[in-house]
């Protein structure tokens, strides 16, 4: 897919989406560290224009438990799916989104791996994300480490929530950045991407990398990495005008 990174301005009219167009179903999959209730507020704002949102929980213990969750998700619905995934959440979705109820993809501040590649070797060439320090367990599952969680993964949470979101952590298991995908779903699906401008979790030369490779529309939000969490309704915009595009196309 020729790559083609182009700024976009979702609209700012959170209006229903027509009866008759054709993509009407969002799973959402959340990244490491995370779980699913963090989309709260995209699911909200989702909802409300009349689309139908299923959240994904992932198990966050392999690769292949998190696309064996997208999928028994992506198996539920009824149509055509827009596919949405945040940081780690990305790794998931460029391997699953193959499934022929994908019509299109959403990457918020995510990994976009090619087949044959792992999420681990989408960093080297970039510069470290010496702010957010990720500890890791005996059996080798990773936590951002505590007094690191509010500057490194959500500065502009406020500290009652990012105290809860930091103490609530799910753990990855860290061999699953070594993992090597099967399949890279933007190679033939239609790719956007929403980028957080003061994300300390990755450079953002590699964002912006992983997007124009994509040949994804970018969208540019000034927010720390947890902008699932703090920016649901430039999210959601994209996610609409990602839906109605398709919807366009498949009719």
């Amino acid at each position: 897919m020729a790559a083609a990174l182009a700024s976009t301005s979702p609209s700012q009219a959170a209006d229903r989406i027509p009866g008759a167009q054709s993509v009407k179903n969002v799973v959402l999959v959340h990244g490491a560290f995370a779980d699913g209730s963090g989309w709260r507020g995209v699911y909200d704002e989702l909802t409300q224009r009349g689309y139908r949102v299923t959240i994904v929980q992932n198990p966050l213990t392999s690769l292949a438990d998190d696309v064996a969750a997208t999928k028994r998700a992506l198996d539920r619905q009824d149509g055509p799916t827009l596919l949405v995934g945040h940081s780690w959440g990305g790794t998931v979705i460029t391997e699953v989104g193959v499934d022929p109820k994908v019509t299109g993809l959403v990457y918020i501040s995510a990994l976009s791996p090619d087949a044959g590649e792992s999420s681990a070797q989408q960093y080297e060439g970039f510069a470290p994300a010496t702010e957010f320090v990720v500890e890791t367990t005996v059996d080798g599952f990773g936590y951002v480490k505590p007094e690191n969680f509010k500057s490194g993964f959500a500065h502009d949470v406020s500290d009652k929530d990012v105290i809860f979101m930091r103490d609530s952590q799910v753990p990855i298991n860290m061999s699953a950045f070594g993992t090597k995908l099967k399949n890279a779903a933007w190679r033939s699906k239609p790719s956007w991407a929403v980028i957080a401008t003061e994300d300390k979790a990755f450079d953002q030369a590699m964002l912006l990398h992983m997007a124009e490779r994509i040949g994804a529309k970018v969208t540019k939000v000034s927010a720390s990495h947890a902008l699932f969490v703090t920016q649901p309704k430039i999210i959601a915009d994209t996610i609409d005008q990602a839906s109605r595009e398709v919807s366009a196309k498949i009719r």
